[in-house]
């Protein structure tokens, strides 16, 4: 009985001619790490440090340190506190989500391979590029943003050198092994910490009296408001609702990149073990470096400082745009915005370089289902996907665009490809995840027996799909206050995108909906390989520990 127990809950035999299959016991265990257990022959090199700070990393970018203040003059410090817990509650949904299932298959490009395994195949083609594009597009945007960030010191300069520049320099680096991607996002991410941290020091002494202002405590609570209204005239209670709606979306843009974990999986050390402690984690990065800066922004700058507001209006992407640049300049100190800029140039960076690691190796995985050019799958003896590579930092190039005149619309509809993108593709996660479930449960297979069973399931996969549609449909809500053609269409093109691609491949491909026992959940399953066959980690040591603590 004690065998049958065991026959029941083991995984499915591979089919023989996968990419991935471990077709013999053959071989040194180096070449199976870079077979089993991902799509392509990618290696497996990112170490636990590296997996930990791309986690942080993913999340902390201009969104916490520039758009925080546009949520605080939309919504108030409450409202905007409560909106990103919320987003927050969300974000968390997705990863527990993620978790269970990059844990137990570890692949590059693993979104689209999920949904494809799982759902739908036309939901996996659709998701997949519509996330790439994404990725893709926004190195383009990053990339334009150096050279704004660089103007703050001297507005001579032109942003086209540094489009230029750091163009050759992050796609350089991804050409080189995974590690050194992951060695550079450790150390950006390192200086996002200590600025965040360093922040959160800077405001309690601060609020508790250290400024030129004295005690502060709670007082923007009360002047100008704990809420404030937005948009709606005459009825004040609807416009706090709809400036806390509002910042749902800007707090949703803000959080996008911490799915990053889910791609890394299948280039990491031994994914069984450092996936689920990058996840884990997840809900105290947020908790430290999202919630509690929104608490504190909003105690040390009020919802209608005429610096924010000015801000805000002009669309400033450099340090005097920051809230924590106007939080420093409110208490007196002089010596803040250069140090905030600098850090800005380091967080643009940190991003521009995710963008092409993250956006190749979606490539990668749409090429493994077919849904792209086999070309794409192609890795080098380093475990390069250099073609995906060479692919996606050619979008950087669009950054040129800014040079020329009436450009701005076209970079307007792809910043809104951008950040619809994220909710798709956190919705997709989410129901991935529900299928996933049926799967394992057609086969007998206990939840308990995963590498990483996550909490609340699947009740939170529902919450956050439902709550991510919800936001996905309602993010351009201000085009009907009132009705404005153009800006309906700026704010659903990805959508519209989607539901094309999704539709036509359908069509096309006559796929159908994946049932629960036909799922594939053997391909890339980390049961295949013996614990013995991954890299160990380094001992603990005091810094380990401190490290645990922080990131």
């Amino acid at each position: 009985m004690e065998q049958v127990d065991r026959i029941s809950t083991a995984p499915p035999p591979v089919a023989e001619k996968k990419p991935m299959e471990r077709t013999a016991s053959s071989g040194s265990s180096h070449d199976i790490e870079k077979r089993v257990g991902t799509t392509a022959a990618v290696a497996r090199r990112l170490k636990p440090r590296h997996l930990q700070m791309i986690a942080i990393g993913g999340t902390i970018g201009t969104g916490l340190f520039i758009g925080s203040g546009s949520a605080l003059a939309k919504a108030g410090p409450v409202g905007a506190l409560i909106a990103y817990i919320f987003v927050g509650s969300l974000v968390y949904s997705v990863m527990i989500s993620l978790g269970e299932m990059a844990t137990y298959i570890p692949i590059t490009g693993a979104f689209t391979q999920y949904a494809t395994r799982f759902v739908d195949p036309s939901l996996g083609f659709a998701m997949g590029w519509i996330y790439y594009f994404s990725w893709s597009l926004t190195y383009a945007l990053e990339l334009t943003a150096t050279g704004l960030i660089i103007q703050y010191w001297d507005e001579r300069l032109s942003i086209g050198i540094f489009i230029g520049v750091f163009w050759a320099i992050i796609t350089a680096v991804n050409f080189l092994p995974v590690s050194f991607y992951g060695e550079f996002e450790f150390w950006f991410s390192t200086i996002k910490v200590i600025t965040v941290v360093g922040f959160l020091i800077f405001a309690i002494c601060i609020d508790a009296g250290a400024g030129q202002n004295g005690y502060l405590g709670f007082h923007t609570w009360k002047n100008p408001g704990a809420f404030v209204p937005y948009l709606v005239e005459g009825n004040e209670p609807l416009g706090k609702f709809v400036g806390f709606w509002a910042v749902l979306i800007q707090a949703g843009f803000s959080y996008q990149g911490t799915e990053l974990v889910g791609i890394a999986a299948g280039e990491c050390e031994n994914p069984r073990k450092n996936v689920p402690a990058a996840i884990k984690k997840t809900f105290f990065r947020i908790l430290i470096f999202f919630v509690f800066t929104i608490f504190f922004i909003g105690l040390l700058v009020p919802s209608d400082s005429p610096d924010l507001l000015s801000a805000v209006n002009s669309g400033s992407t450099n340090a005097a745009a920051s809230p924590f640049v106007i939080a420093a300049k409110l208490a007196g100190v002089k010596a803040l915005p250069s140090i905030i800029n600098a850090v800005l140039l380091f967080v643009v960076l940190s991003a521009a370089n995710s963008n092409v690691y993250s956006g190749s190796r979606i490539l990668v995985g749409l090429a493994e289902d077919g849904s792209a050019p086999a070309l794409f799958y192609k890795t080098d003896k380093r475990g390069v996907p250099y073609y995906s590579v060479a692919f996606t930092a050619m979008f950087g190039l669009l950054g040129f665009l800014n040079l020329s005149a009436g450009a701005g619309t076209v970079f307007t509809w792809l910043q809104n490809i951008v950040g619809v993108g994220g909710f798709i593709n956190w919705a997709s996660i989410n129901g991935s995840h529900i299928a996933f479930q049926r799967a394992l449960a057609a086969r007998n297979i206990p939840r308990n027996t995963l590498p990483y069973v996550a909490w609340w399931q699947p009740y939170f996969a529902w919450y956050g799909l439902v709550f991510n549609i919800l936001i996905l449909l309602t993010q351009g809500f201000t085009c009907f206050m009132p009705w404005d053609t153009s800006s309906f269409f700026a704010a659903y093109i990805s959508v519209i995108l989607f539901v094309v691609l999704y539709i036509g491949h359908k069509i096309i491909k006559k796929t159908s909906f994946v049932k629960p026992i036909d799922a594939d959940i053997a391909t890339g399953c980390v049961d295949f390989l013996d614990d013995s066959q991954w890299s160990i980690s380094a001992p603990t040591t005091i810094w380990g520990k401190v490290k645990d603590i922080v990131m």
